[in-house]
């Protein structure tokens, strides 16, 4: 499979080289340290690192700043590292707040109308959405960018949106069908029950539905959940992965093309205005190809409430060819899904295990509910002492209850190499989730 040109929406960006994307990130990173030095928080920032923000002149420089972490925004509550006049602000976006008081970020005219639109865009544009197709709008609005993304992007594109947000199934599955929508924004979680939600309605959505693409966001998916999914939708369909957090813009930061679906790959394809550093989480080096690291962010033209070293603390392997591509985007770096987040990571009994990891299982076990899985621990924190499973067995599977839950913790022991208890529940019994799914709960 090769593409042209043709087939980006910002040639002049997506095709150049590697080293001339950095080229454009060393200009930007100059223009972003002239911004910071009139922005005092930002000044003093830099001080702790005993520089300032000028230095970002220097392309070295980068790598010698401190790292800019949640417990520091979260110390200048409400408007943290805004850098710009408060009444310049268009609109503020948060972060869920599902670790502790949501962080709250800003966003001037320009940031989404020019560079959240035309992002967005580039990312749809690289999935295959033209000008005129029509796009059900499945992300949450309110303080939450993914909603707002969507919309700026779709607009930008020329597409018709349905912004309906997340829930209403029986009334989504409906007008998926009569309004003939080739795009969906969802979280995976929730196309799996709208997919259930269809059938249950005696509507087939490989049949009845016209979806082409599912940008899937807001939490990582396995392979095998999304392949899952792609075999229940129409022939051709394709759920493509994208990435992106609050802090760094939106879900902006990597995406897939058809060709890196395939490999179950994204490229960081709006590395021209996010720098992007995937780094050792433990000796905050640079990564090689096919190694682990934590993604960490720069913004370099967002003007309101930017972030220069961010840690997102999401762990990513980079591609074993980060730049071996046909689809012509050969300088935007290629990386895996994510695996999990470092501080998500749970080290029970000194194995450590990722969420992930769980839901592959569950995932390639016939008989579970895909969407419906949970992990319980006895206690908070990352060094739990016991770890339960939690799934559902479906309607239409045969067996007992006992035979499910042993062929899943056999193959939890397997790919983990530690003894799970596994419970087996009805279909029904355990939290759906339209967005953000919490897989990790406390339980006494």
């Amino acid at each position: 499979m090769t593409t042209s040109t043709a087939d980006m929406l910002h040639p002049e960006i997506e095709a150049l080289e590697h080293d001339d994307l950095q080229a454009i990130q060393r200009t930007k990173l100059t223009a972003l340290g002239k911004r910071l030095s009139a922005a005092p928080e930002w000044v003093a920032h830099f001080g702790e690192s005993g520089m300032k923000p000028d230095d970002l002149a220097d392309p070295q420089a980068l790598s010698n700043l401190a790292f800019l972490q949640k417990s520091q925004l979260r110390e200048r509550y409400p408007f943290p590292m805004l850098g710009i006049d408060g009444a310049k602000v268009d609109r503020f976006c948060a972060t869920s707040g599902t670790t502790g008081l949501p962080v709250l970020f800003g966003y001037t005219q320009r940031d989404m109308q020019e560079l959240l639109a035309n992002q967005v865009a580039r990312q749809l544009y690289a999935h295959g959405c033209r000008p005129g197709d029509r796009g059900y709008n499945g992300f949450g609005f309110g303080l939450w960018v993914g909603g707002l993304a969507y919309d700026l992007g779709m607009a930008r594109l020329g597409m018709t949106n349905f912004p309906v947000g997340p829930g209403r199934s029986d009334l989504v599955v409906e007008w998926m069908r009569d309004m003939e929508w080739s795009l969906a924004t969802v979280s995976p979680v929730f196309l799996a029950t709208l997919i259930r939600t269809s059938r249950e309605k005696g509507i087939d959505p490989k049949t009845d539905w016209k979806l082409k693409q599912a940008v899937i966001g807001g939490q990582s998916v396995s392979l095998a959940f999304r392949d899952e999914l792609e075999a229940e939708l129409p022939a051709d369909f394709k759920t493509y992965n994208t990435y992106g957090t609050t802090e760094a813009g939106g879900p902006i930061v990597a995406a897939s093309c058809p060709w890196s679906h395939a490999r179950d790959e994204m490229h960081l394809i709006n590395e021209d205005t996010v720098l992007t550093e995937i780094l050792d989480p433990e000796t905050f080096q640079p990564v090689g190809p096919g190694e682990v690291g934590e993604i960490v962010v720069t913004t370099l033209d967002k003007q309101a409430s930017p972030v220069v070293r961010w840690r997102t603390r999401d762990l990513v392997r980079l591609s074993e060819h980060p730049y071996d591509f046909p689809c012509g985007r050969k300088g935007m770096r290629n990386i895996g899904r994510i695996i999990g987040r470092s501080d998500d990571m749970l080290k029970v009994r000194g194995v450590i295990v990722y969420p992930s990891q769980v839901e592959d299982v569950i995932a390639t076990t016939p008989g579970t509910v895909k969407e419906a899985w949970q992990i319980y621990v006895d206690t908070p924190g990352s060094a739990p002492k016991q770890m339960v499973v939690a799934i559902e067995r479906e309607r239409s599977y045969n067996g007992a209850d006992n035979e499910l839950a042993e062929a899943v913790g056999r193959s939890l022991t397997s790919r983990l190499g530690l003894k799970v208890p596994v419970e087996c529940h009805p279909e029904g019994t355990l939290p759906r989730y339209e967005a953000k799914a919490q897989r990790v709960l406390v339980r006494d």
